[in-house]
């Protein structure tokens, strides 16, 4: 069996890859520079509590390298729709902690945006919208 990289040719193709290029990219923020990846998304953490960055490494970009590598390499639908579907709940809990936590803030409604448009790329192509 040999592997190639399949680089994208259509348009969806490239919405998917473009979706889970700005995922991967996340992800290396979060395991390389995590304090800066904190900062973004305006969380801290205590100097006192360094699990706090081990989980950010973790939790936060295993998910967003595994699923955004992965999406590039294979390069098969049920990739992009996993990774949409992914970046749609994110959006989904954005979205409740906006109407449940007093999250109503420009900042989270700016983060909702970029989420759903980040489910949107590779949902479009998977399910059929754009070849």
């Amino acid at each position: 069996m040999e592997f190639s990289f399949p680089w994208p040719t259509t348009q969806g193709e490239w919405f998917g890859w473009s979706s889970a290029a700005v995922t991967v990219l996340f992800g290396l923020i979060m395991l390389f520079l995590p304090n800066i990846g904190l900062r973004i998304l305006r969380v801290q953490a205590a100097p006192d509590h360094p699990g706090t960055v081990a989980a950010t490494r973790a939790t936060i970009a295993g998910f967003h390298l595994g699923v955004g590598i992965t999406s590039i390499l294979l390069a098969q639908p049920l990739l992009y729709l996993a990774l949409g579907f992914s970046w749609l709940f994110t959006a989904f809990g954005r979205l409740i902690s906006i109407l449940s936590d007093r999250g109503n803030t420009i900042y989270n409604w700016i983060w909702f945006v970029v989420e759903l448009a980040l489910a949107g790329l590779p949902l479009a192509f998977a399910l059929g919208f754009i070849s």
